[in-house]
């Protein structure tokens, strides 16, 4: 007896529906072309700018060098506010590696070596200029939090929030 016997014992044959079946070649089709479509999709999600533009988080890590620069410099100039500050500066150089490292992740092809930090002008920075670069770092930050896919939205939170906090606990 074979199985279509089997099956054929006196029960009528299963209807397929209104509609052709999914053939065997087209599930074939379908299974080989599945890699492609779900590398695209995942293309799309990965990309943290779209259309070829700069990665945002790029220039936070550039900001993050510069204010830690401006910190360094304002410490050197005023050794008595190393207590305030040297947290401050080890804050902004932990946020360049941590948005660095994030910038990396996503495309390894991006700038691997950072730009050097800006070398401060003649004058000394004041407590009053540190307190506005980390007052304009957490603004820069805040405002890229809503278009930035949700993975990279706790750092960028984060950043924003610790340039915030100092910047009142400073002023």
């Amino acid at each position: 007896m074979s199985t279509r016997d089997l099956l054929m014992d006196g029960a009528p044959a299963p209807s397929r529906g209104p509609g052709p079946a999914l053939s065997r070649r087209r599930l074939l089709a379908l299974a080989a072309l599945a890699p492609a479509g779900i590398a695209a999709l995942g293309g799309c999600s990965a990309m943290a700018t779209g259309s070829g533009r700069p990665d945002p988080l790029i220039a936070l890590a550039d900001q993050a060098r510069a204010d830690a620069a401006l910190v360094a410099a304002a410490i050197a100039a005023k050794p008595a506010l190393a207590d305030r500050l040297e947290l401050v500066r080890a804050a902004r150089a932990e946020h360049a590696a941590a948005l660095d490292t994030e910038v990396a992740r996503l495309d390894p092809a991006a700038s691997s070596t950072p730009a050097p930090p800006p070398t401060p002008s003649g004058t000394p920075p004041t407590l009053t200029a540190v307190t506005d670069a980390l007052t304009a770092s957490a603004g820069a930050a805040t405002g890229l939090v809503a278009a930035l896919p949700v993975e990279r939205v706790g750092l960028v939170a984060a950043v924003a929030a610790c340039c915030a906090t100092h910047a009142v606990v400073l002023g």
